[in-house]
């Protein structure tokens, strides 16, 4: 009995061994990988940023981890402001009056210049508890927030 060859060379042996090999490397991969340093670096500013949120409001320290024309939308629905003046006048206006004020950041993890973090901002007003769930998406340039969007769930504002 002869064994015919395809003309290109290409065997069912050859096939199946190479999808195995294939299939073995997809499968020994980690799920997630390593952030890249300019991502740490990324993760590491969003994770600052987040903890200068603390009453009273310390204005410099914030505003100290953005552009100048950083751009925020404070949730999904909400216009846009542009500019450190803006942000500190649609926050302050919002929970200026918090004795308490924690972003706790529950998850973190950056593609690049995007980060993406997974928190419970809580506040302390003088007349109620806030805990609100934030999705807050950041890109960065050069190493400073040059736009922050938060995507809020299960509340109403």
């Amino acid at each position: 009995m002869t064994t015919r060859r395809p003309a290109n060379g290409l065997t069912r042996r050859t096939m199946l061994t190479t999808s195995g090999l294939g299939l073995a490397g997809v499968l020994a991969r980690p799920a997630t990988a390593q952030p890249t340093a300019e991502e740490s670096a990324n993760i590491n500013v969003v994770n600052q940023f987040c903890a200068a949120f603390t009453a009273p409001l310390d204005w410099p320290r914030i505003t100290s981890h953005l552009t100048d024309e950083c751009k925020y939308r404070a949730t999904q629905t909400a216009p846009m402001v542009e500019g450190s003046a803006a942000i500190e006048a649609l926050v302050d206006g919002f929970v200026g009056s918090a004795s308490v004020i924690e972003f706790e950041v529950v998850d973190t993890w950056a593609r690049g210049p995007v980060v993406v973090d997974d928190r419970i901002d809580r506040f302390t007003l003088p007349d109620q508890q806030l805990d609100i769930p934030v999705v807050g998406v950041f890109h960065l340039i050069d190493g400073k927030i040059a736009e922050w969007t938060d995507f809020v769930f299960d509340i109403e504002l």
